[in-house]
């Protein structure tokens, strides 16, 4: 199989990029700000030049991580917001239905408003902030390009192997957790994540392709690990694998009132995922202590 993964340099992409690789399959990566190692570099709002480079190539798949992820920056800037998480997606759609492609597009849980989860693949969308708001137009526009076969694949906060700990939402709790220079931190004890391992959503998307065309895969899928976590809640976890004293990390349990608006608890609902892939691994989410202590381990 041939596989176009965007977004190959970050913390998703690099997972979905080795994945497919390990698995034997003919893929190019494709990143913009860091291009690295085999990756190629490519300005996927350039449109011209992305066709090019996907004419070219004739992916059987297009896996789209690349996106504007991060809620306070696309508060900043929405037009470039917009452009990568809308405008893209959308002509990735149609260069798919040109080349005969299947393309996923990574969402995210933030569509929703966290007032009534869990959310089913059907439940009524209503993003809280621009970032929300531009991944929910990002699928109305792949979903309105009639022809393409397009899947929405939403996930919720991400967590795995990342160049900087930076990179990702839960990574970087494990520099608040070992900052022992006596700052006082305040975390976050009310919203609840479903912190999901990348390794395993990539792992999902190449078991994914492997279906049989007698699985109809929905316009729609969600995929999500089944723990519930403050931020405050991880910081304890990273903190006893660490065997690191977490006195400095003060839970807030307040409603936040100011910054970036953000919902309180986005439950994906996986119900559906786990049917459809019954018999080729299910859902298959690894526990979120089991891989961070091992991870750990590894490093040190």
């Amino acid at each position: 199989m041939r596989v176009i993964v965007t977004g190959a340099s970050g913390v998703l992409g690099t997972a979905v990029y080795n994945a497919f690789k390990s698995a034997g399959h003919t893929v190019l990566g494709l990143a913009h700000s860091r291009p690295k190692d085999d990756l190629k570099q490519l300005d996927l709002t350039d449109a011209a030049q992305t066709e090019r480079v996907f004419s070219d190539f004739k992916p059987n798949w297009i896996i789209h991580c690349a996106a504007e992820r991060r809620p306070d920056i696309a508060e900043k800037d929405p037009e470039a917001a917009r452009k990568i998480n809308v405008s893209v997606p959308e002509n990735l759609a149609k260069l798919a239905r040109t080349l005969k492609s299947k393309l996923v597009y990574i969402s995210t849980d933030y569509v929703f408003d966290g007032t009534s989860p869990p959310y089913t693949p059907s439940a009524h969308t209503n993003p809280l902030n621009l970032y929300g708001q531009t991944k929910r137009d990002g699928e109305l526009a792949v979903l309105g390009v009639s022809g393409s076969q397009s899947i929405i694949l939403r996930v919720p906060v991400l967590y795995g192997p990342a160049p900087k700990n930076s990179d990702s939402a839960v990574n970087i709790l494990l520099d608040v957790v070992s900052d022992q220079s006596g700052k006082q931190y305040k975390m976050d004890h009310y919203a609840t994540r479903y912190p999901t391992n990348v390794v395993d959503i990539a792992d999902f998307l190449v078991r994914l392709g492997t279906l049989p065309p007698s699985r109809v895969v929905p316009p729609i899928v969600h995929y999500s690990a089944g723990e519930p976590f403050t931020k405050y809640e991880m910081c304890l976890i990273f903190a006893r694998i660490l065997g690191l004293p977490h006195g400095h990390i003060n839970a807030d349990a307040e409603p936040p009132k100011d910054g970036t608006p953000r919902p309180r608890d986005c439950q994906l609902y996986t119900h559906e995922t786990e049917d459809l892939m019954e018999g080729y691994g299910g859902l298959g989410w690894t526990p979120f202590e089991e891989w961070w202590t091992e991870y750990l381990n590894k490093k040190q």
